[in-house]
């Protein structure tokens, strides 16, 4: 793999947590304005060393790796063990479209192998849409993630649960909450052992910051729903803010005040570089194309005990999962 630009450590110690060893400083990075074209990996990933402690967070990609071939689901679970990843999530964004032999090779590949298996629904989820079809429509793409990755043995379905379209955000937060429940229990209801996880949002516009998703999870009280924390939405919803170590300590601890300490025992995490303006995010970038300070990141988890799967969807896929998974097992003792 191609060498590439390191970026430079940078925290501003906070409580809670504390820094075990407070990191210094950098000046901030400049994040490019226009989406490449290019791939900015080529050749074979570099294999990182085994930890000399277990990994409490597990690292993998949102798609099949680019160096998975043929690209299919149980390929993807194959190159990822080969790689020493763990995660790897279906992306049925435009579909959920399996076949039933591939859900169950999926499914003996992922017991074999240990590589916990996550799906992402399709983009055109909208619970809160003007056109009570398309709201059907919704509630049928959701249902349908869960299902096609309860046969293939997984738990964790996310999605984007919808936009505000002009509406009041509490009118909006109250009847996503009462769709999200109603989804829970139908899923419940019909033996589906899979947890709905509606996802932290990049724009304003969106359904889902933190706040609405944690709140949500705590009034909602069904046992399988929970949250997919996409910390780089977060960040470029802010306009690129929630970046420092005191903030992702924040953020972790409004997530323990607000569902328990379990939540931060089986975390559904997202991560990636990304770039972003005034309206929030505009498209995914490799981690070290961005400002995203994910060191200080693994710092606040790590010291905050949190478990759980940690899902890239950089376009360098699993070249930037085994960038962050490095990067973690440094800081957390190697």
């Amino acid at each position: 793999m191609p060498a590439k630009k390191k970026t430079p450590k940078k925290a501003a110690p906070g409580k809670p947590p504390a820094p075990k060893t407070a990191p210094k400083a950098a000046a901030p990075k400049k994040v490019p304005a226009n989406k490449k074209e290019e791939r900015s990996y080529t050749g074979t990933p570099k294999v990182n060393a085994p930890p000399r402690r277990p990994d409490r967070l597990l690292f993998g990609t949102g798609g099949t790796p680019h160096t998975a071939g043929p690209r299919d689901h149980p390929t993807a679970v194959r190159r990822l063990h080969e790689l020493g990843l763990g995660v790897y999530e279906m992306e049925f964004v435009h579909g959920v479209r399996i076949r039933p032999e591939s859900c169950e090779e999926v499914n003996r590949l992922q017991r074999e192998t240990g590589v916990r298996v996550t799906a992402h629904g399709p983009y055109y989820i909208n619970l809160f849409s003007l056109e009570e079809e398309k709201v059907a429509a919704s509630r049928t793409r959701v249902l349908d993630t869960a299902r096609a990755l309860a046969r293939c043995g997984g738990d964790g379905a996310c999605f984007h649960a919808g936009f505000y379209q002009g509406r009041g955000a509490e009118e909006v937060y109250a009847r996503m909450k009462r769709e999200l429940a109603a989804l829970a229990d139908a899923l419940r209801a019909e033996g589906c052992p899979v947890r709905v996880d509606p996802e932290t949002t990049g724009k304003e516009s969106q359904f889902g910051s933190l706040d609405e998703l944690t709140r949500l999870a705590r009034e909602a009280q069904r046992g399988n729903l929970g949250i997919t924390v996409d910390f780089s939405h977060i960040h470029a919803r802010s306009g690129g803010g929630f970046n420092t170590y005191d903030e992702f300590g924040r953020l972790l601890q409004t997530i323990r005040d607000r569902n328990g300490k379990a939540a931060l025992g089986d975390m559904h995490i997202h991560l990636s570089g990304i770039a972003y303006g005034e309206k929030g995010e505009k498209h995914h970038l490799d981690v070290d194309e961005s400002d995203m300070n994910y060191r200080d990141l693994f710092r606040a988890l790590i010291d905050m005990g949190c478990e759980g799967r940690v899902v890239c969807e950089s376009p360098g896929l699993e070249f930037d999962a085994l960038i962050l998974q490095r990067a973690y097992r440094e800081l957390n003792g190697g």
